[in-house]
């Protein structure tokens, strides 16, 4: 009589691989450009945190709260896209993870800054006031942290981008996908449309721009990947309505 020995058998659980837990994570991303906005409209964040007066709700929010909870997203997003297979070298995948590094170092520098030095410059330095101290708040606030915030968004988004490619994904992106990839991809757009709309335009068109194009073209090269879809939504019907904006007003 024939046996099987069940130590060879291999139980194979053929769960279904879905876009699920991307939707989610960049559903935070969406959670949190609301709660950045409300924090920032909300007159109850303007108390002072403490007693000695050093922070305020809105600033403490806006530099650990809201970026702690998007940057978390961010690498559970890395992660979930590494699941799929490696195209490329580890080479190549090792200085995308260690670009996603630098790029959250960055843009974790450029919260510190902005945030504390904003504060000082509204309370301080708002009213014309002109001295050494508050020469290098008021540059600190609006320059040096800007700087550090667009080179950490660059590397970041860029390198997730690339990730996408260098982890593919396997199946086609469905009709609903594209339509749950475009609702969050539209908050950024409007978190865009609102920063270059209705703001002085400064170095910020071009890091959007920038994005815009590479996301459009590596679209256009490699077909529908999620995060190639998300982009291009987010940056390119963010300028779209900037630039209507403009023009009619």
């Amino acid at each position: 009589m024939k046996t099987t020995n069940l130590n060879s058998v291999t139980a194979v659980s053929h769960r279904p691989i879905t876009l699920s837990r991307i939707h989610w994570l960049l559903g935070i991303q969406t959670v949190v450009i609301l709660l950045g906005s409300l924090n920032r409209l909300g007159s109850w964040t303007l108390g002072y945190v403490a007693a000695n007066e050093f922070l305020r709700w809105v600033d403490l929010h806006n530099m650990l709260t809201l970026p702690l909870i998007s940057v978390t997203a961010f690498y559970l997003l890395k992660k979930e896209i590494e699941r799929g297979p490696l195209r490329g070298s580890h080479r190549s995948s090792l200085l995308l993870n260690l670009t996603f590094i630098i790029g959250l170092y960055l843009l974790a520098v450029s919260y510190g800054s902005h945030e504390t030095t904003n504060y000082l410059h509204t309370r301080f330095c708002s009213d014309g006031v002109i001295s050494d101290l508050c020469r290098i708040v008021i540059f600190n606030d609006d320059d040096f942290s800007h700087w550090l915030f667009f080179a950490g968004f660059v590397l970041i988004n860029g390198a997730l981008m690339l990730l996408q490619l260098a982890h593919p994904w396997q199946n086609n992106v469905s009709g609903r996908d594209t339509a749950v990839l475009g609702l969050n991809a539209f908050s950024v757009a409007l978190g865009i449309f609102a920063n270059l709309g209705f703001e002085e335009i400064g170095l910020d068109l071009y890091v959007v721009l920038s994005l815009a194009v590479l996301s459009g073209w590596l679209l256009w090269r490699n077909g529908r990947q999620p995060l190639l879809v998300y982009y291009t939504i987010a940056y390119g019907v963010g300028l779209v309505l900037t630039a209507v904006y403009r023009i009619v007003v």
